[in-house]
Formats: structure tokens, sequence, C-alpha cells
């Protein structure tokens, strides 16, 4: 038995397979501590005895809202101001009022230490001993170590760490060279930062975490779900939070890969639209997109991550009014607390959860998670004072909201699409989270995809992701060759480390994915091409031209190549498969009436629907809305959706 938990801004969901029957459940996120909302969905959900797995966004949390552990940097000495003076890039070229994000360590708390003599790898005995007296005297909570050129040799990094621990035992240290052992030493020393500044924070939660869902019935340690894709147990976590950053949403990816692959879609977009967010990513050829650095807070995390794009687009952005006079939605979001004005607990700002509500894609009889009502009257005052701003009437006011909303969310896809230079047009749309099926056929058809699926449970997707999710570990090591090079002796040692840590933590590995970052001579951005020991250098120059063709519309096949990482992946065998989750069948009645929903191009009757009445190869034909206990789906007029064997709707027009 198992029990899937992601965390959102809003709700903590739950997916809970006994072997034979899968449970969901949906209770409100309790900020203060996550834990306790996980206990809540644990009891809702009646998972006691079961193993737990985790989606956590504790580490998101304290990155975005600056709320880490104090800090101290140790590096080389003349290198302390690297992280704030970071790269010339310049994002807003013509914003003279732009700022740089504030380091993560501020500039008294940031060391140097000088070397023996330049390029030794040991540090100099005075200077050691003369930072250790001030890190002593500040008592950080953390202390990150990054030391140059420490990819290619450690033992400088690893000497000043001893001395850390002998002089503060109970800090946090965090080695380069072993959270991001590559070049660049701006962005290696920004993720290693990153990581010091988390570890507290989220060792403290999954302590806490541990001994409450155990209490709860829970059995072991809950593993948690890595930003790539896969499991790690908690220790590891705790040691490597950098790794964990995206560990929510990557379990929605996930769940959108495994059940487009089992419909027979290996090309797709996942759209996870929640209460705060929305979070966007390609899938080619059945695999999700991975990348080997993300800014979060615009900080750089060289992390291996699904390629998600996430804009503050959700159920509860909220809708303003700018300087300028327009209709802006999001980032902001109410969250859990207060909430949309419709959740009737003090929120008084309209939100898209209010908009859906006042034009009627939500009905007033929706209880959200099936435990939350809403308020219809309170929507509709939020919405109406802000048209009263806008000189619009409430339904203008609430398609405004709408479409605004909508619009960032296609930006967003064609962030993964278009900008990476494929065609969305070939791809279905994954839609799923508690407000994915509201605008998901609207975003498809602006975009021309091929359809859009919604998959069964999709209100809690992400938490049915975290049980289809694989063990992983994860492994990198900096080189720099060119062809002719040892390629396949480093391969070689990357694939047997990640093996050897996937064995080490308690999993097996069913397969090995191995790849290098490639790029043209000269260039200052790289390309990760897959490669194994043995390929030899021919194909893998043709692998890159090919993927750079793809990716930047040029490909220079005269131009000379070199590598700069070697990567790895080791991957264990999931325990649950969409194979093993029983087929769809209907229970209950599935017409429950209609409704009138008001469009931007007039009022429409909609049929309404309740979805787990529908039978495998029922058809509902648009305007209507399809209702679940978790989710909504709205289909607009001459759309059409068909129930798959798997209870997934595929929505044509």
């Amino acid at each position: 038995m198992r029990a899937g938990i992601d965390v959102g801004g809003t709700f903590t969901d739950l997916a809970f397979w006994d072997g034979t029957r899968l449970t969901t459940a949906k209770v409100p996120t309790t900020p203060d501590d996550q834990s306790d909302g996980v206990v809540a969905a644990v009891r809702a959900g009646g998972a006691g005895g079961s193993e737990l797995v985790h989606g956590t966004t504790v580490a998101t949390n304290a990155l975005l809202e600056r709320s880490g552990a104090r800090t101290a940097l140790v590096t080389d000495a003349g290198f302390e101001d690297l992280i704030e003076i970071g790269r010339q890039d310049r994002p807003s070229l013509y914003d003279v009022t732009v700022t740089r994000v504030t380091p993560l360590v501020e500039a008294e708390h940031r060391f140097g230490v000088l070397r023996r003599s330049p390029g030794e790898p040991e540090p100099d005995e005075a200077s050691l001993v003369e930072t250790m007296m001030a890190l002593r005297e500040l008592a950080p909570d953390a202390v990150a170590v990054s030391g140059l050129f420490s990819f290619l040799d450690s033992s400088w990094e690893e000497t000043v760490a001893r001395e850390v621990m002998a002089t503060l035992p109970s800090v946090a240290v965090s080695l380069s060279s072993m959270v991001a052992p590559e070049f660049r030493e701006y962005e290696r020393t920004s993720t290693t930062v990153i990581n010091a500044y988390l570890q507290p924070i989220v060792a403290r939660y999954l302590e806490r975490l541990t001994a409450a869902v155990a209490e709860a019935g829970v059995v072991g340690a809950p593993a948690v779900m890595r930003s790539s894709g896969g499991l790690i147990g908690p220790s590891e976590a705790a040691r490597l939070p950098a790794s964990i950053v995206l560990s929510g949403p990557a379990g929605g990816v996930v769940a959108a890969a495994a059940f487009g692959s089992a419909l027979g879609y290996s090309e797709l977009v996942s759209f996870d639209m929640g209460g705060t967010s929305t979070d966007v990513c390609r899938v080619s050829d059945g695999r999700p997109q991975v990348m080997f650095e993300r800014p979060v807070g615009g900080l750089p995390n060289r992390m291996p991550s699904v390629a998600i794009h996430t804009v503050g687009a959700g159920g509860g952005s909220v809708a303003w009014i700018d300087a300028g006079g327009a209709l802006r939605v999001g980032p902001r979001s109410a969250g859990a607390i207060p909430g949309p004005a419709a959740y009737g607990r003090g929120g008084v700002e309209p939100t898209v959860t209010d908009a859906n509500l006042v034009v009627g894609r939500l009905g007033v009889d929706t209880a959200l998670g099936s435990t939350l009502s809403l308020d219809a009257e309170l929507a509709r005052r939020a919405v109406a004072a802000l048209g009263d701003a806008l000189g619009l009437s409430d339904h203008e006011t609430a398609n405004g909201i709408l479409e605004v909303v909508e619009a960032h969310m296609e930006r967003a896809i064609r962030v993964v699409s278009v900008e990476e230079g494929v065609d969305p047009r070939d791809s279905v749309l994954v839609a799923f989270g508690g407000a994915g099926g509201m605008h998901a056929t609207a975003l498809a058809r602006q975009l021309e995809m091929a359809g859009v699926i919604v998959p069964p449970h999709a209100g809690v997707f992400s938490a049915l992701g975290l049980l289809l999710a694989p063990p992983r570990s994860d492994a990198v090591s900096g080189v720099l060759l060119t062809p002719g090079g040892d390629l396949d002796s480093p391969a070689e040692r990357l694939s047997d480390t990640a093996v050897a840590d996937l064995t080490s933590a308690g999993s097996s590995a069913d397969s090995v994915e191995s790849s290098v970052d490639v790029r043209y001579r000269g260039q200052s951005h790289e390309t990760s091409v897959p490669y194994r020991a043995g390929d030899g250098w021919d194909a893998l120059a043709a692998r890159f031209h090919e993927a750079h063709a793809e990716r930047n519309g040029f490909a220079r096949p005269g131009d000379p190549i070199e590598v700069v990482a070697v990567r790895a992946a080791a991957i264990g065998r999931t325990e649950l498969t969409t194979g093993d989750l029983p087929e769809h069948h209907a229970s209950g009645e599935s017409r429950r009436g209609e409704r009138t929903v008001a469009l931007g191009e007039g009022d429409v009757e909609a049929t309404v629907w309740w979805r787990p009445g529908l039978a495998a190869g029922d058809e509902v034909v648009g305007p209507a809305v399809i209702e679940e206990p978790e989710a909504t789906t709205f289909l607009h007029p001459k759309e059409r959706a068909k129930v798959h064997e798997s209870g997934s709707l595929e929505v044509s027009w």
C-alpha cells in the first residue's frame, strides 16, 4: 500500500493505492507547517498502514520567501562577491530601474581563504585559521564552501569543510564538489549556496514530517520526489535540498507522460493549473524534457529538473488594475488563506476561481475537493467591485479575467514548444489540477494543438504521479574533452556512480540514462545529447548537430565541438504503473441537468455531467460542464469529449 501526497499552494492532495483500489482526497494546505496538512490527508484518505511518497514545496517556499537558514559562504580570496556580481546578461535590456536579485548570503557573511600558492590544492593555514575565527563569531546555521576548479580537484574544499565542522560541529555544510561538480563558478557557487540555505529548513521539516506521519500510521520513512522526476529518501533530500525545489510539480509531469503513453500519445504538453500557479512541460517521445539549470527566484540552480515553465496564473490568482488602467491577473495569489472570495474565509479580492463561478463554469453547488463549498454572492461582490472600477458588468469583468489569465497560460505553452523549435500542433495538451480542465480546450484551440486529454483524478494528478515515479539517482562530472579524447571512461564512471548511489539507497537500477553536454568551441551555452560508452565521437557529433538545429534553427557541422560535462541517471523500477490501475467503471447518474454559462460571445445553455457516472465510450458534446470530486472540465460549443477505457476524457473539435 502506498500513498502519494502532494502539497500545493491551496490544497494538499492524496492518492492512495491499496493494491486493488485507488482512493483520493483533498484537504486545505497548512502553510505554517505542511506536515499538518499531510497528516490530515493521510487520515482523510484512510491511508494508515501505507508507505508515503511526498511532493513538497517547503524548499521552494523558503527560497521565494527568503526564509531559509542564516548562511555563510567560504570561497577563494578575491571571489567573495562572485554571487553578487553574477553574469553580464540583461534580460530587461532597456529597463533603467531593474535591480539584480539580492544574494542569499550578505557581504559580511562571505569569507575568502587564500591558497598556499596560486593553483595549490591546499589552503593557506593562517588564512584558514582567521576565517574559522570569523565563522565562530558569526555562528551561522549553514556554510557553503565553493573553491575554484573544485569540480576537478575537491581537496581544497574538503580541507576547509573539515575545519568548519571542527569549529562549528552542528552547522550544515555544503560543498560545491558534492552539490554541483561542474564548471562555471558562479552557477556552481549559487547552487551550493542554495543547498546550504535550505538544508536546516528541509531537514527539520522532514524530521518533523517523519515523526508526524508515523503517528498517523504511515510505514517507514517517506520518500521524496526529486525535481528530476524520481524518488529519493528523506536523508538524501535533507542533504541535497536543492534537488527537490520542484518536488511537487514533477509528479504531474511524470503522470502526464505515463497516461499519454498509455493512450498512444508520445508528444504532449502537460498543463497543471492549481490554486497558485500553472506549470507546463513538454514531453517528447514519451519522456519529459529535463533541464540542468533552472533559475528559482532569480538564482541559478544547477540541479536536474523536469523542464517545467511556471507562471503565476492559478485559481487563486488575484485580478487587479495597473497604473495605466489595464486589467491584470496575478502573479499574486490569494493562496489557501484567505483564498478566493468565494471560499468565505475573509478574501475580498476577485480571483480566477471567483470569475469561473460568476460566469457559471463552476456551479453554485460545487464543493471543491468535495469539502469546500463556494459562496456565489461573495464571488460576485468581489468581481463587481473590480467591474465598477473598469466600467464593466459582472459577466464582462469575469470573462475579462479569464481571457487575461488564459493569455498568460498560452504564452507559457509557447515557451516550452515554439520557443524550443517544436510545433505545438503536433502535441496534445494533458490538462490536470483543479482548474486545468476549465481552460485547457480554449488554449489548445488557440495554439491549434492536436487535442486535449483530461486524465482521471485530474484534481489530484500530481499526487498520483508520485505513485508512478521510480527511484532515481543523478550524477554529473565536469570535463573538457575534444574529439579523440577519452569520453567513454567518464561516461562509464558516472553510470557506475549513479547505480551505486541508487543501490545504497535501497533500490536497484532498472535502467541507466547517460548524456553529455556539448557545444561548438567558443559557445557560451551547451546542448545535452544522449551518449553511452562505445557510441564514439562521430555518433555524438551527428546527434549534437541535429539537436542544435532543432533547438536553435541552425547547425555548423564543420565547426569543432567540445564536451564540458558528463551526466548519468540510474532509474529504478516503479512500484505502480498505469496498467495496474483498474479500468474505469461508471457509477451513479451521469446527467445533472443544465445551467447558463456566460461566454464572451454570449450566454449558452450548458449540459452538466457527473464524470464518475460516464461510462467508457460515452461522448459529451459542448457546451458542457463535466464535474468530478476534485476538478471541473468545461467544453465550449462544438467541442466533444469521449470517455476512454482508462476514464480519461479525449477532447476534440
